[in-house]
């Protein structure tokens, strides 16, 4: 999956590593800053994904698609599909650019909108990312879980570096009697939580 990364995907990713790298030193405007996830978590996410079980994939939050590049790749080594929601037009419009140059639009599906306004019509799920603001993850929480197949894998990114907006999401999924949760200290960290059977 790792050593053979096709070369578009390969320059997508890295023009975006290279963008994001700039966005925090220079302070862009909050909304037109990437915020995507570093590259050793895209990489711990798509192992993540390619050992779910089988079912429909979601991402919540794509910005710029850079994690959904990385989620590709498990697609492949799978023969999975993602869905991926973006709220906001204009990332939108850079997920389904860099996507397309990245040659995984055959794989990733971009939906423009409010995943909650979703959420009832996606049936199962066997692996789910969550990456949106903040404010979100404890409805997107409550609407994910129900869904996910035994097994399934939920991730949510930001546990660490924002985890006093987050303790009740963290709480609750730690305490969750449906899953078996933990919060792995890579990147921005990860709460990873698997669907009991």
């Amino acid at each position: 999956m790792f050593l053979d990364i096709p070369p578009s995907t390969r320059e997508v990713m890295e023009s975006l590593e290279q963008r994001d790298a700039a966005d925090r030193v220079d302070g862009t405007a909050h909304l037109e800053r990437l915020r995507q996830i570093p590259r050793e978590t895209g990489a711990f996410l798509a192992l993540l994904a390619a050992s779910a079980p089988d079912g429909p994939w979601i991402e919540i939050g794509t910005s710029a698609g850079y994690s959904a590049l990385w989620l590709s790749l498990a697609c492949r080594a799978r023969g999975q599909k993602l869905t991926t929601f973006e709220i906001l037009p204009a990332k939108a419009e850079k997920a389904r650019k860099n996507i397309a140059d990245g040659e995984a639009n055959d794989v990733v599906t971009i939906v423009e909108g409010d995943f909650l306004h979703y959420a009832t019509d996606l049936g199962q799920i066997s692996f789910c990312f969550l990456d949106a603001e903040k404010d979100v993850y404890g409805a997107c929480y409550e609407a994910v879980v129900p869904l996910l197949v035994p097994g399934a894998i939920f991730v949510a990114d930001n546990a660490i570096s924002h985890q006093r907006d987050l303790q009740p999401v963290i709480d609750r999924a730690l305490s969750d009697p449906r899953l078996d949760a933990l919060i792995v200290p890579i990147g921005k960290g990860e709460l990873v939580c698997r669907k009991r059977s």
